[in-house]
């Protein structure tokens, strides 16, 4: 598998609710990340990826688009937690090391009702 289509099964698993075969699978042992609402390590990032998948059965995740320059992935997302939500536009960022994810970017952005720019978020 690519690094780019490694980021891409490791979002799906962990909006389906796999969040902990996702990590088994692709994160390496010195994995970070920088979501601002949660510590650094992977085990907490794991379970709050868990537990959102729990909260939002129904959770809506669209990968749009995805670029893979060296040892860094970009995927852009549509993600809509319930049926009644906003969409939101993500973008995470993943580093690798020898073929495994060891650190991770997040950022959101809720697609307003009434946009002002007529090309849209996706």
């Amino acid at each position: 598998m690519t690094k780019k289509e490694i980021a891409q099964d490791f979002l799906q698993l962990a909006a389906k609710g796999q969040s902990r075969e996702a990590f088994d699978l692709y994160v390496g042992d010195n994995f970070i990340h920088h979501n601002a609402y949660f510590k650094g390590d992977g085990h907490t990032l794991m379970t709050a990826m868990e537990e959102n998948a729990q909260n939002n059965p129904n959770k809506k995740f669209e990968i749009q688009r995805s670029l893979e320059d060296g040892v860094l992935v970009a995927v852009h997302s549509r993600v809509r937690q319930t049926h009644s939500d906003h969409d939101i536009a993500v973008i995470h960022i993943f580093r690798f090391e020898n073929g495994k994810i060891v650190e991770l970017w997040d950022f959101g952005q809720v697609v307003p009702t009434d946009m002002v720019n007529e090309n849209g978020m996706f």
